[in-house]
């Protein structure tokens, strides 16, 4: 469906004043529009069901959503000002992106990103600044010249964390903020070194955050707060799940997670349900997460 110019300009106009609202009052907490992806789960889909879906995202007390599906310049489908315009008319504001692009086998071998690789980043920047977002995460790395996500050498993983200040350097230039973001085999060794202090060690702070995801740090037997302590200021964003909804399974310390928020540099809480109590009914399990976070008080910390 076509957008007029001036609904979409007249939506973004709006978000950026509402922006400044959100940035001084009321902490962050976000969506990741990954746990919606039954709903729009196809560009149609997406065009059918965004209108009612930000619009109950908004009354569920989300202030932020975080995108998960960009292809060829285009997210969800839309064009940026679209969906800026989309998240706009819901007053909710497109804070942040999960992208990625991983290195080929050519380009392990040649220890660096070709030019057909960085022309994609460019474009994918420019797509989501368009789109009103300040931060590109990447939540995956696959390691195409051994075939799993996890490296057989530290060799192949510093390769990788270059590759990561690489793209993290465009991002800055381009007045926005990189991270990426974990599962739980960034907790594995490779030749004796866990993966996510290697990393964390490998890459330039002025240019690489890290998203964590303090469930999938709990899986992978680590402490979120330990790492806040260890590598302070590193976390400006964290992704609150759980193994179903926010706070069902009592095994993610939340309490200690956000008490030390501020040491870990956190500037908003990303929530993300990958998985649901209520079969076909996702917008149950992101409302009762929302409701968990909001009655615990916690993200007060964040003010």
């Amino acid at each position: 469906m076509k957008r007029s110019v001036l609904s979409i300009l007249t939506a973004s106009a709006a978000l950026v004043l509402g922006c400044f609202d959100l940035m001084a009052g009321e902490p962050l907490v976000g969506i990741q529009l990954y746990s919606a992806r039954e709903l729009f789960d196809t560009p149609e889909e997406y065009e059918a069901n965004h209108g009612t879906i930000f619009k109950q995202l908004a009354k569920m007390g989300y202030n932020c959503v975080e995108a998960a599906s960009y292809s060829d310049g285009k997210i969800y489908g839309v064009t940026p000002e679209e969906f800026r315009s989309d998240c706009a008319a819901s007053g909710l504001l497109p804070l942040s992106a999960h992208v990625f692009r991983n290195l080929t086998v050519e380009e392990f071998a040649a220890g660096k990103p070709s030019e057909e690789t960085l022309r994609w980043w460019e474009e994918c920047i420019r797509a989501h600044k368009t789109a009103g977002m300040k931060y590109i995460v990447t939540p995956w790395l696959y390691f195409e010249n051994s075939g799993s996500s996890v490296p057989k050498t530290l060799a192949e993983l510093k390769t990788y964390c270059d590759y990561l200040n690489t793209v993290g350097k465009m991002v800055s230039e381009a007045g926005m903020e990189y991270g990426y973001h974990n599962h739980s085999h960034e907790f594995s060794k490779v030749e004796g070194e866990l993966m996510y202090d290697y990393m964390l060690a490998h890459t330039n702070p002025d240019y690489v955050f890290f998203e964590m995801d303090v469930y999938w740090t709990v899986i992978g037997d680590s402490s979120p707060v330990d790492y806040f302590k260890k590598y302070p200021g590193r976390f400006k964003l964290l992704h609150i799940k759980d193994e179903r909804e926010i706070g069902q399974s009592g095994m993610v310390g939340f309490d200690a997670i956000f008490a030390n928020a501020k040491t870990a540099g956190t500037k908003a809480v990303i929530i993300e349900v990958e998985r649901s109590s209520y079969p076909g009914d996702i917008m149950r399990s992101i409302r009762e997460s929302a409701t968990y976070l909001k009655k615990s008080g916690y993200t007060k910390a964040l003010r």
